[in-house]
C-alpha cells in the first residue's frame, strides 16, 4: 500500500492546523465553492449520490461559517448571518428537490463573498 495518500492527508491536516483564522476562512469558502460547483454538475448529470454528498458537505461548511461568525464583531455580521441562514435553507431545498439552478444561485452568492474575504485578507496583510 502506498504511503502517498497518508502523507497527503497529513499535509492537509497540518495546513489546517497551522493556518491563520483568515486563511481558514478562505479555505472554507474555497471548498464551499468547489462543493457547489461539483454538486451543480452532479445534479445536471443525474448523479444523485454525488450531488447529495457535495450539497451535504456544503451545508456543513455553511453551518461552520455561521457558528464561527461573531455577530457582535462588526456591523455587517448580522446581515452575513442572515445570508448564511438563507444559503443553508436553499441548500436543504436544493438537495430535496435535486435542483441544480438553486445550487448555482448559492454559488453565485458564495463566490463574491469568498472574493471579498480574500481581498480583505490581502489588504490586512499589506496594510
Amino acid at each position: 500500500m502506498s504511503a502517498a495518500p497518508h502523507l497527503r492527508d497529513r499535509y492537509l491536516q497540518d495546513s489546517i492546523n497551522t493556518a491563520s483564522p483568515a486563511k481558514l476562512l478562505l479555505m472554507l469558502y474555497d471548498r464551499l465553492v468547489l462543493d457547489l460547483m461539483q454538486a451543480e454538475q452532479a445534479l445536471r448529470d443525474g448523479d444523485r449520490e454525488a450531488a447529495h454528498d457535495k450539497v451535504t458537505h456544503a451545508q456543513e461548511i455553511v453551518i461552520e461559517l455561521r457558528t464561527s461568525l461573531d455577530v457582535e464583531a462588526w456591523s455587517g455580521a448580522p446581515a452575513l448571518a442572515n445570508i448564511y441562514g438563507w444559503m443553508l435553507t436553499e441548500l436543504i431545498g436544493a438537495n430535496i428537490a435535486r435542483d441544480a439552478d438553486r445550487v448555482a444561485a448559492i454559488r453565485n452568492l458564495a463566490e463574491p463573498l469568498r472574493d471579498t474575504w480574500r481581498e480583505a485578507a490581502a489588504a490586512a496583510v499589506a496594510g
